[in-house]
């Protein structure tokens, strides 16, 4: 089916980051969500780019495609190794978490009294973004250039506080689990929640994969050093 057919409710069910982009783009998913991309572009929605929200939707839909063809991150050298760290992840992560932010926001204020609602997790994702901005920041003003550098053999220290700082964010995404049933969607619910859990699947998906790169290839290969 063409992608301009599918309802925008059916693309944030199913596809990862839809939700938070239709948002941007000032489209409901919930209310209005069984139109298609092809009847609002034929109405009258002011400022919407039809090029750009396509474009962004089929960045979405090549993502999971990418990571199935993932290159063997042992072969490549420090430098190919820390881009890759920086675009495919660290701008990702700010990304992933403003928009779970917002929806985090949405859905506890509109269904507070739903008894699946994952109370606190807006607050715990805010202070997730404010610790993981601060220790990829760390990795790209001191830790990254060091290993650029080719000075690793002068960055042991810093390492091991990046290790520990690991172990804080595999315990917040512990708490994500624990305030979400796992990231259970509960049934019958909005296109905005499921949406939410949708996007920290990614988002959990994507954070355990990055820290699985810098701590078993990129790190571990100049602690051994």
């Amino acid at each position: 089916m063409d992608l301009l057919d599918i309802p925008i409710a059916t693309l944030a069910r199913e596809l990862p980051g839809a939700t938070a982009l239709f948002n941007r783009h000032n489209l409901s998913s919930c209310c209005g969500g069984n139109k298609t991309l092809r009847g609002i572009f034929a109405g009258d929605t002011p400022r919407l780019d039809r090029d750009q929200l396509l474009g962004e939707l089929h960045t979405l839909i090549a993502q999971p495609v990418a990571e199935r063809d993932e290159k063997n991150w042992h072969e490549a050298d420090d430098h190919e190794l820390i881009e890759h760290l920086l675009q495919r992840y660290h701008e990702v992560h700010r990304r992933q978490l403003r928009d779970l932010v917002h929806l985090a926001q949405k859905v506890e204020h509109t269904h507070f009294e739903h008894p699946a609602c994952p109370i606190g997790l807006a607050d715990h994702l805010r202070n997730m973004a404010v610790e993981l901005e601060q220790h990829m920041q760390k990795e790209e003003l001191i830790l990254f250039p060091m290993l650029s550098r080719g000075q690793g053999a002068m960055a042991g220290g810093p390492i091991r506080v990046m290790l520990g700082e690991h172990d804080d964010h595999t315990a917040a995404i512990e708490r994500i689990d624990a305030l979400t049933d796992t990231i259970t969607t509960p049934d019958g619910v909005c296109n905005s929640w499921r949406g939410l859990y949708t996007g920290l699947q990614a988002f959990k998906r994507d954070l355990q994969k990055h820290i699985q790169l810098e701590n078993d290839i990129l790190f571990a290969r100049h602690l051994a050093a």
